[in-house]
């Protein structure tokens, strides 16, 4: 995802300051989910290496309780149950008997009260009965007489009344039910008939087969889950709906390549094994979804095959209106699918993070968080923590949370300053305090040059020079490795025409990133001749040490 960021510095109580951070040299071999090369794992360590995963926001659990009991095939299993009360006849399987099958549909308003009852209605029935059954909302037992009967479970009346705890368990395993049937329903179609003389290896194969395309099938739908959750993570409200197309080419097409007529056509057929999938779990409330409309299948690829995926050349939406792009599957996660999925990756031991996590404490314990949070959203936790506060006091108890010479106080310094800049003006006065600080005056005066102030005064050269090496450290621990925006900030430093003597000023500043910064200058400056003067002037500060 291209706004996935990444913290990369290590911990702050690795020795020497500064020793324990991850810069760019270090970043090459991380893959896009995680600091693998910090950690010293190689390519075939990558599967069992923790994915990061980026924090989302979520609904209360009373505000999510009632989303989940207004999903119908829910609400239906609970209607049933309550409708089975005292006791219900079953069969021996424990689904309804015929007599009440009928009655059930009609009960769910899936068939009009006289007349006719299509048999589509009472299988939607007879479904949400099963589910009402796997759920324990109803119980099956037998009577003294041998009969076989439902009652009403134990979960039946707190859910009913709303219960957030009992609704939520209730919805999340009702999902978890439905995620194996989809990817059950999805190999079933390369399951061998018997023909009675194939010998017991043949069915052996036969059934290694089914389970190797389950696995598939299971590993494909929670890519796709996956995909879809940080996609929603990182979409602005209203954006996150994307097209059947689009998701499979994620899956698909290698990050920064174009997709070929064969990854095209891997592409349609990923969207084909996804579709009655995704459809499955839409039942639950984990997903909006608009499935393939099922006459494309039915017209003749022609010249615009690409299209016919729904996805143009670049990987990106084929150019088709509105009407025509949504034929081709559109598919949004809902806050239900977002709570759900968060749950199934808690339970398989991943750090997944809601927005906020990280703000609940004082000012030092977020600039901490956010700064060796690996998976965070630095804007959203600022934004939470300053809700609510004085201005003038959390601009003061940020700005002394920034202060300190450990591995990751240039980034707690760059934090700092977003977050007043969230502020605004409120924070001023306590900007102004602060003007003669060594450690944080270069950053203030900037900070109130920008807000408009015109009576700022310039700092000392060197807490200027100070500042330039500690804005700098802060971005190398910032860009996650990107080389690219790494130039651009090397291009734009202010050195002058005689480098040398720039330079030579450079590499006097005590900070502990003294040397990286110019380290990385010498490596990423365009003019020759900065570079060397840089390389010079690191190699000084690392022997003055």
């Amino acid at each position: 995802m291209a706004a996935r960021r990444r913290r990369n510095a290590g911990p702050s109580a690795a020795g020497t300051p500064g020793e324990g951070a991850v810069l760019p040299a270090d970043l090459e071999l991380q893959d896009l989910y995680g600091a693998f090369a910090a950690h010293g794992l190689d390519d075939e360590d990558l599967d069992d290496a923790a994915v990061l995963v980026p924090p989302v926001r979520l609904p209360s659990e009373p505000e999510l309780a009632a989303l989940a009991k207004a999903v119908p095939m829910f609400d239906w299993a609970l209607r049933l149950s309550r409708w089975a009360a005292p006791h219900r006849a079953v069969d021996e399987f424990g689904d309804l008997t015929a007599p009440d099958r009928v009655p059930a549909a009609r009960l769910l308003g899936l068939a009009p009260e006289e007349g006719e009852v299509p048999e589509e209605a009472v299988v939607e029935a007879m479904r949400a009965w099963s589910l009402a059954c796997d759920l324990d909302l109803v119980e099956i037992g037998t009577t003294a007489a041998g009969e076989h009967v439902a009652v009403p479970g134990p979960d039946l009346e707190p859910a009913e009344e709303g219960d957030p705890e009992t609704v939520l368990e209730l919805w999340l395993t009702a999902a978890g039910i439905v995620r194996e049937l989809a990817v059950e329903a999805d190999s079933q179609d390369l399951e061998r008939e018997d023909d009675g003389d194939a010998e017991a290896e043949e069915d052996e194969e036969g059934l290694g087969e089914v389970e190797d395309a389950r696995d598939e099938a299971a590993e494909l739908l929670d890519e796709a889950l996956q995909v879809l959750y940080e996609t929603t993570a990182f979409a602005e409200p209203g954006t996150e709906t994307v097209p059947l197309g689009v998701l499979a080419a994620l899956l698909v097409v290698p990050e920064g390549e174009e997709p070929s007529d064969e990854l095209l056509g891997d592409i349609t057929d990923v969207m084909v094994a996804l579709d009655p999938m995704l459809a499955d779990l839409s039942e639950l409330g984990l997903l909006d979804y608009r499935p393939i409309d099922p006459e494309l299948f039915d017209e003749e690829e022609g010249e615009e095959g690409e299209e016919t995926a729904g996805v143009g050349p670049d990987g990106g939406p084929a150019e088709l209106d509105e009407a025509e792009s949504a034929r081709f599957g559109l598919v949004r996660l809902t806050p239900l699918g977002q709570y759900g999925i968060r749950q199934w990756l808690l339970e398989d031991g991943y750090d997944a993070p809601l927005v906020g996590d990280l703000a609940q404490g004082d000012a030092a314990e977020l600039l901490r968080g956010v700064s060796e949070a690996a998976n965070v959203l630095p804007e959203e936790e600022l934004k939470v923590w300053i809700e609510g506060r004085e201005p003038a006091a959390a601009a003061r108890e940020l700005l002394e949370a920034a202060r300190g010479n450990d591995a990751y106080a240039p980034m707690r310094r760059m934090l700092c300053h977003s977050a007043l800049t969230l502020i605004g003006a409120p924070a001023e006065p306590a900007v102004r305090e602060v003007l003669g600080d060594p450690e944080l005056g270069g950053g203030a005066a900037a900070w109130l040059v920008a807000l408009g102030a015109a009576d700022v005064p310039a700092p000392d050269r060197a807490t200027a020079l100070w500042t330039v090496v500690d804005a700098f450290a802060a971005q190398l621990l910032d860009t996650g490795g990107d080389p690219e925006l790494l130039r651009e900030l090397v291009a734009e430093l202010p050195v002058t025409e005689e480098p040398a003597d720039y330079l030579g000023e450079l590499w006097r500043v005590e900070h502990p990133y003294t040397a990286d910064v110019l380290e990385a200058v010498g490596e990423m400056h365009p003019d020759r001749a900065v570079a060397k003067e840089a390389r010079k002037a690191a190699f000084k500060a690392r022997s003055k040490g």
